[in-house]
């Protein structure tokens, strides 16, 4: 499940930039929703599928709250995704 959990927080962060790099830009400057839109259900639904992972992660390894709570607020920072999974996921 540990590996699962790397992945869609990679896959999660990827998902972000794309959607503040390239679907944002495309929304604002040329007034292309749909790009934005395509990006922002699949980051929607890593995001949930982060959040949902981490939580299973948590219980069954019997990380702390403080953990758990780590890893929510990297999944709402650009680039938090891919330090959580360095820093926290890879020595577990």
């Amino acid at each position: 499940m540990l590996k699962n959990f790397r992945i869609t927080a990679i896959l999660e962060g990827i998902s972000y930039l794309l959607l503040f790099l390239v679907g944002m830009p495309l929304k604002y400057l040329l007034a292309h929703t749909t790009t934005n839109m395509i990006i922002g259900y699949i980051h929607g639904f890593l995001f949930i599928l982060y959040v949902v992972l981490a939580i299973l992660v948590c219980y069954h390894r019997q990380w702390s709250l403080k953990r758990f709570s780590l890893l929510f607020i990297a999944a709402l920072l650009p680039f938090g995704t891919f330090y959580a999974e360095k820093k926290y996921l890879r020595e577990a």
